[in-house]
This record gives structure tokens, C-alpha cells and sequence, in this order.
């Protein structure tokens, strides 16, 4: 049974917005599968910042996701992939969502809405990289019809991850 996808609003993140991703990432099980706690404010002001820089560049970027009553539930959106190991050149689609948040359908109708900036953008695929443990965000990568490509080690953790492709 398909259930209707609720309301979110994706925007440029502000410089409020920095505290706020620190204050819903705050939580071990949200940060469970990114070295397990939220990151200090200043990391959050400068990815916010970067953020807006490559959404004015480039037409998209990681969005801030705005629930009912204007909360701030995560974020969501596509960046070039940040490493030197992995898809290098690619565009990369993630999320990040406060756990309050978690099974109500939020990530899949903002990456769906990711989807279709980064199509009008002139993306024409995307990847996303997922620890091998992370059951919730496989299982938005499969509703939004992406199909495993690879299966690595994380030089991080050592643990197996995945990296899924959509073209688009």
C-alpha cells in the first residue's frame, strides 16, 4: 500500500540554519552512520555557508528541509562528491533527518523534489553512498528507484557500504 507523501519544503540554508542542523543532529541515532555524534556549531556554519555558495553556482546544493510550522526536520539535496576516495566527479544525493522525523515519509518526498532540481539543474545521474547497515536510507534509495552499483569497504569504519546510481 503506497501512503501519500507529506508536506516539505526544501530552501537555501540561512545562517540559522547552522544551529538548527546542529540542534536536530544532536542525537546518537541520527549520527549513528557519521562518526556517531553531531559535529561542533562551526562545522554546521561553514556547510551551511558552502552550501549557498554552490546552490548560487550551480542550482542545487544540500537544502535545508522544512517541515509544517516552518521546523526545521534536516536536510536533503546533491552535492559533487567530497572525498578523494570514491565516485570522484560525481554528483552525490544525501539526507539527514532529526529523529523526531523518522518513518513519516519526509527524506523520500525531499529527495524526490532533489530529483527533480538536479534534473532541471542538467545533472544526468546521481549516486548515493550508504553504509551497508543503514536499512532507512537503503530503503529510500529503492523508492526512489535507484539501483546498487557497488558494493566497498569505508576507509572510515572499515564496514561495507554502498554506492546506488540513478540516472535521470
Amino acid at each position: 500500500m503506497n501512503r501519500a507523501l507529506p508536506e516539505v519544503r526544501l530552501r537555501v540554508p540561512t545562517d540559522e540554519d547552522a544551529l538548527e542542523w546542529h540542534r536536530v543532529f544532536d542525537d546518537p541515532e541520527v549520527m549513528e552512520f557519521h562518526g556517531g555524534r553531531a559535529a561542533e556549531r562551526s562545522v554546521y556554519e561553514e556547510l551551511t555557508a558552502r552550501q549557498r555558495r554552490h546552490d548560487a553556482e550551480h542550482g542545487f546544493c544540500l537544502w535545508t528541509m522544512v517541515g509544517p510550522g516552518d521546523e526545521v526536520l534536516g536536510f536533503t539535496g546533491a552535492q559533487p562528491w567530497p572525498h578523494a576516495w570514491g565516485p570522484a566527479g560525481e554528483i552525490e544525493i544525501g539526507w539527514r533527518l532529526g529523529r523526531a522525523h523518522w518513518g513519516k515519509g519526509y527524506v523520500t518526498a525531499a529527495a524526490r523534489t532533489t530529483l527533480e532540481r538536479v534534473r532541471v539543474a542538467g545533472v544526468t545521474d546521481v549516486v548515493a553512498m550508504v553504509n551497508a547497515g543503514n536499512t532507512r536510507s537503503i530503503a529510500v534509495t529503492r523508492r526512489l528507484g535507484m539501483e546498487l552499483a557497488e558494493r566497498f569497504t569505508l576507509p572510515s569504519s572499515r564496514q561495507e557500504g554502498h554506492r546506488y546510481r540513478l540516472a535521470l
